[in-house]
């Protein structure tokens, strides 16, 4: 290997910054190919399979308005969570280090991670799928394998190749999906009705219906929202604040607005919840080459964060720090093992335990940033993710997120009555954002950064000298 080749692999796993903030001068893409790259997330076909689901269990008009939650909530917790990152260079695994500890961020980084390792083998699933309707002699062993191996090479570069990945691969998306659009509305419905008026027998519009689907919703939302920081950290200066609504808001709207409702109209008109069987029953082989197409597009963004998590997990915890690829095989072949045991028959359940997890933590992050540093101004703005400058836990972060996610897990259980059950997602963000101030007014942000309790420190002796200083000057009658 040459000295240029060299240098140049050096270059590209520099370029990841796992460990650290993203120096300015290397803050240097514009809104458009950031928004591009976080699009593969919104192209993904589960959020069909998500909308057919929800449609046929739950009614296509409680899928809907499921849907229209789903863009506003996540796409301002996206928005807010993309300006973060974008000001601080930082990913939200980096973000995480101050308010919960170094070693207290592990415990995000290690959820991160398996989140997307879950998705990563989703996903996998549906194209698996997909190949195996259409070449049923194919084993369907060696297609995970196979399918779930390929995504490793198209992530081995970084930021820069999933770039490309994406630019080149979207137009072709578009016309693939234009196309089963159009062969879709020529086939014959198995509904007879309006899409939108399907409404299984004994459900109706609102009530525990909808709160199932929301709850279904909230599995992918706090996912997608928190996504969107190991891209943004990317973006050029200048277009912080366009960049930050359009990453936080653009793949939002496709994602659960235009991929979600072609979901809901695919699973009622053809009567099937499954995307990988559809789309080939729709287009053929096309239908294969489409999920393959959309299925990679998402799972190397899957790869890609995961890999930065687990970095930042054993890095923090065991001081094991290899380079990112590393992180990229590990996290392909834990996919591929989690395919191998059905992992998409448990769908439902994950999203839900997913949705309490994820969106605790988001909410934490968005508080700690708009609440606990900008409003009552208990802590500088500035993040800190040096270990040697923090300490190992933060009760401030901490606290609320063990306790949130142990109580909305068993809200979610079903142990706290049926309105918490459907509500546990939500119900674990708004107790987090609350513990979160309260924790952080308590310990007055000590446990933040140690240069915050050295600067609180030499206050206290400033005023104590002066307070001496005031003492002397006071003649004695």
């Amino acid at each position: 290997m040459s000295v240029n080749q060299t240098k140049s692999i050096q270059e590209a796993e520099k370029d990841d910054y796992s460990f650290e903030k993203v120096p300015v001068e290397k803050r240097n893409m514009g809104w458009f190919s950031v928004t591009n790259i976080t699009f593969g997330i919104a192209t993904a076909i589960f959020y069909f399979q998500t909308g057919s689901v929800m449609a046929l269990q739950y009614g296509a008009m409680n899928a809907i308005i499921s849907a229209v939650y789903a863009i506003i909530i996540a796409g301002v917790l996206g928005t807010v969570i993309a300006y973060l990152s974008a000001k601080s260079g930082m990913n939200v695994n980096l973000m995480s280090r101050q308010g919960f500890g170094y070693i207290g961020a592990s415990l995000t980084s290690l959820i991160y991670a398996s989140n997307f390792i879950m998705y990563c083998a989703f996903e996998g699933m549906i194209l698996v799928s997909a190949v195996h309707a259409f070449f049923p002699s194919i084993p369907l062993w060696l297609l995970i394998i196979v399918f779930g191996s390929i995504v490793i090479p198209l992530n081995w570069f970084g930021i820069k190749q999933l770039d490309k990945l994406q630019k080149w691969s979207l137009p072709i998306f578009f016309i693939f999906l234009i196309i089963i659009i159009i062969v879709a509305a020529n086939m014959p419905s198995q509904f007879n009705g309006r899409f939108w008026s399907y409404m299984p027998e004994g459900v109706q519009i609102g009530g525990t219906a909808l709160l199932l689907c929301i709850g279904m919703q909230h599995g992918i939302m706090g996912l997608t929202a928190l996504i969107a920081s190991d891209y943004a950290r990317f973006l050029k200066p200048k277009d912080i604040k366009l960049g930050s609504i359009m990453i936080g808001f653009i793949p939002q709207i496709f994602c659960f607005g235009v991929m979600g409702l072609l979901g809901i109209w695919f699973g009622v008109r053809l009567a099937e919840s499954n995307p990988g069987v559809y789309i080939v029953t729709i287009l053929g082989l096309g239908g294969v080459l489409f999920t393959m197409l959309t299925q990679l597009r998402i799972n190397v963004t899957n790869i890609y964060s995961a890999s930065l998590s687990l970095s930042n997990f054993f890095e923090n915890v065991f001081r094991f720090k290899p380079d990112r690829r590393f992180w990229v095989v590990v996290s392909g072949v834990i996919s591929i093992v989690l395919m191998l045991g059905g992992i998409l028959d448990y769908l439902g359940s994950a999203m839900t335990f997913q949705g309490v997890l994820l969106m605790a933590w988001a909410a934490i992050l968005v508080t700690d940033a708009l609440v606990v540093k900008k409003l009552l101004k208990i802590v500088p703005m500035e993040y800190e993710a040096r270990q040697g400058n923090l300490y190992k836990w933060n009760p401030a972060g901490v606290a609320p997120l063990i306790i949130s996610s142990v109580l909305g897990t068993i809200a979610a259980l079903g142990y706290m009555g049926v309105f918490l059950q459907n509500t546990a997602t939500f119900f674990a963000a708004i107790l987090a954002s609350i513990l979160t101030i309260s924790v952080a007014v308590y310990t007055k942000g000590r446990y933040y950064s140690k240069e915050v309790k050295e600067i609180g420190g030499q206050r206290k002796k400033e005023k104590e000298r002066k307070m001496s200083a005031q003492t002397k000057e006071v003649p004695v009658e």
